[in-house]
């Protein structure tokens, strides 16, 4: 049994109402990451767009926890990616132990890089120390770097609706061309 065309007419109005609010809705506002010290090495700063980085003694959990935090916003998804990936999001040379991503859905993306020397996977544990992370004559067990990818308004548009048009036709066509009838 369907239900009547009027509560799925008004059903879709009021989704649709809310979606417009939530891609129009402000995008949190990123602080620098906290007990840290913001680097000023090239492909930190304005030579890879939306990219910084930082120094730091924190830990992978105390990093993430920042950024969960800070980084909110409905439907919000964290994603775990393997640090390899971190080469084509970043930069080829962007040493990586772990790559994580904050994700609002048809609004923007973040993603947080860390490298730790004294954990880093592709190098063997003897031969690390030459990766120790000194920034301006300090020893930090931690380099972080973020990179915000920003939707433009027409972006989040275009990107909901075509798949809010999608997952009806899908529907439709499920309910009258493959699922068969009584």
């Amino acid at each position: 049994m369907t239900p009547p065309p009027k509560i799925i007419t008004f059903s879709l109005l009021a989704f649709n109402i809310f979606a417009i609010y939530y891609l129009l809705s402000p995008l949190p506002a990123l602080p620098d990451l906290s007990n840290s010290i913001k680097s000023e090495l090239p492909g930190d700063t304005v030579q890879l767009k939306n990219v910084k980085g930082y120094f730091t003694n924190q830990t992978r959990t105390q990093i993430i926890n920042f950024y969960l935090a800070n980084y909110h916003g409905l439907f919000r998804i964290h994603l775990n990616h393997p640090p390899e990936k971190a080469k084509t999001i970043f930069r080829d040379t962007t040493q990586s132990y772990y790559l994580e991503e904050i994700y609002l859905p048809f609004k923007e993306t973040l993603f947080i890089n860390g490298y730790e020397w004294e954990n880093d996977v592709f190098t063997k544990p003897e031969k690390r120390i030459a990766n120790k992370l000194l920034y301006n004559g300090i020893e930090y067990k931690t380099k972080v770097n973020t990179k915000i990818i920003p939707t433009t308004i027409i972006q989040r548009f275009l990107g909901f609706f075509a798949t809010e048009i999608s997952v009806i036709l899908i529907i439709y066509l499920l309910t009258n061309f493959f699922i068969k009838k009584k």
